[in-house]
């Protein structure tokens, strides 16, 4: 699967490959530009049958690599025996890269983490605000250059309270 993934790449997208990397994984990896990741993953669900979004994530490289931040795609292909591919777009801090909401509608929610948790913004999502944190929470706590104690915000669990309180009246 790994050599029909790369031939599809490598013909027709060849424009949004980031870089040919070997990653030493059970699972073929691929490093794709921010812009090409819709064309990379509708082409990837339209022509190898990879309709599974399996995960999505992001790891935080601070000092260790550069651009800091991969967003990483695991997909699935059930009809060719669940072949499994990575898919990996390199970021900087403040960049951006497109939502894939619109090819896979359970994209919504790990985006909406990812972003809050990290930082990282989905353009075009429709609903980027923060998921787990309270709105008024300061930093992503999953940098590495998040400080260990927080920014010293102090959070009052009756006011937690009371929000979950107002919402079941």
């Amino acid at each position: 699967m790994k050599e029909k993934v790369q031939d599809l790449l490598s013909s027709k997208l060849s424009t949004f490959i980031y870089k040919n990397e070997e990653v030493k994984s059970n699972i073929p990896c691929f490093f794709i530009k921010p812009e090409g990741i819709i064309p990379v993953v509708q082409s990837l669900k339209d022509n190898l049958g990879f309709v599974y979004l399996n995960d999505l994530t992001a790891v935080d490289f601070l000092g260790k690599k550069t651009p800091r931040f991969e967003v990483c795609y695991l997909l699935r292909s059930v009809e060719n025996g669940h072949a499994k591919i990575m898919l990996k777009v390199p970021l900087e801090d403040g960049e951006s890269v497109s939502s894939i909401v619109s090819i896979f509608k359970g994209a919504n929610w790990p985006e909406r983490e990812v972003f809050d948790l990290f930082g990282i913004e989905f353009t075009g999502h429709p609903q980027m605000e923060r998921i787990l944190l309270p709105d008024n929470f300061l930093g992503h706590p999953l940098r590495k250059d998040y400080p260990l104690e927080g920014f010293g915000q102090d959070y009052l669990i009756s006011d937690l309270l009371h929000i979950h309180i107002k919402d079941k009246e």
